[in-house]
């Protein structure tokens, strides 16, 4: 596939002041800044996210935000606690009446893939507390949180979008992949097997490039896109069909691929299997999900950069 060479993008971002770390405590949040950047806009780009509200959805992990009975939710901290670096750990999308992630979006770099901690294991005594196994998300509105655990007891595993794995450079960042709002419901030998190795294809691919950045979740917008429904009222959630992962790797010259990955969620898949297999371009993984990934690319670039022909594009990702 050609790679492209585009002129950098100012993204809209708020620099926020890093917390101190405290090994005894993870920190949900940090103090927002006294002044923010200036915001430049791409007048060549006719489906980028608006920033008017929300600097962050600028950012080019994101995807078209669908909004209406949907939240935006941005979970920062500090990101590298050698560095102290402070800034975006992961995004998503909450459709606030199916009470799941649309879809979950981050970026990939050398200093977040620093292995500083260890895996965060909660307190199995505590229910949807700060110290539980898996919270409640504290950035999302309260009144949009799980009253039960609809996993527990389900038959299902409580499936990470963002990898633990992907954000092991701070306690804080990894503390945050436990939060309920990242789960979506795997089955055991599906979220251990396939999956994991489709993480880890994913962290040795961010090795080659300067960023990586990373959308992913499971099938919620369609009946047809959804296995069954765990829990009920405000704990009830759907069990996608498929899983995606839409890829979009920067060079150091500013050069951009991309490729999608869209898989069935299905027990007895062999995790031997060639990830290729799973392999699409952006514009036929949109197709299937109805979503619009890397939008706040200049339309030009985007399309290109979508439609890349699946067999060059296997070649460039080594698959």
């Amino acid at each position: 596939m050609k790679l492209l060479r585009i002129l950098p993008m100012l993204l809209g971002l708020f620099i926020f002041t890093a917390c101190g770390e405290d090994e005894n405590e993870y920190y949900l949040g940090g103090e927002k800044p006294s002044s923010t950047p200036t915001t430049q806009s791409n007048s060549t780009n006719n489906n980028q996210n608006s920033t008017s509200q929300n600097e962050y959805v600028g950012r080019l992990e994101f995807p078209h935000v669908r909004g209406g009975n949907s939240l935006v939710v941005v979970h920062t901290d500090t990101l590298n606690s050698q560095t102290k670096e402070w800034g975006v750990n992961y995004s998503l999308e909450w459709d606030t009446d199916l009470h799941a992630q649309r879809w979950c979006c981050y970026q990939m770099n050398s200093s977040l893939r620093q292995t500083n901690t260890r895996r965060y294991e909660g307190d199995r005594k505590q229910s949807l507390t700060p110290e539980s196994p898996y919270p409640n998300d504290p950035f999302l509105d309260e009144r949009y949180q799980f009253t039960v655990d609809p996993f527990w007891g389900s038959g299902y595993d409580h499936g990470h979008i963002c990898a633990s794995a992907d954000r092991l450079a701070s306690r804080q960042s990894n503390y945050q992949t436990f939060f309920l709002t990242n789960m979506m419901p795997q089955v055991n030998d599906f979220n251990a097997g396939i999956w994991a190795v489709m993480e880890a294809k994913v962290r040795d691919w961010s090795r080659n490039y300067k960023t990586l950045y990373v959308c992913k979740g499971g099938t919620i917008d369609s009946a047809s896109n959804i296995i069954r429904y765990l829990g009920s009222g405000m704990n009830r959630i759907p069990v996608p069909k498929y899983f995606f992962m839409a890829l979009l790797g920067e060079t150091s010259q500013g050069q951009y691929t991309a490729i999608g990955l869209w898989i069935e969620h299905k027990s007895g898949i062999d995790q031997n299997t060639n990830v290729g297999t799973f392999a699409k371009n952006i514009n036929e993984l949109e197709e299937l999900t109805g979503l619009d990934f890397f939008c706040n690319l200049p339309d030009g670039d985007e399309e290109e950069v979508e439609n890349g022909n699946i067999s060059n594009l296997k070649a460039v990702w080594g698959l």
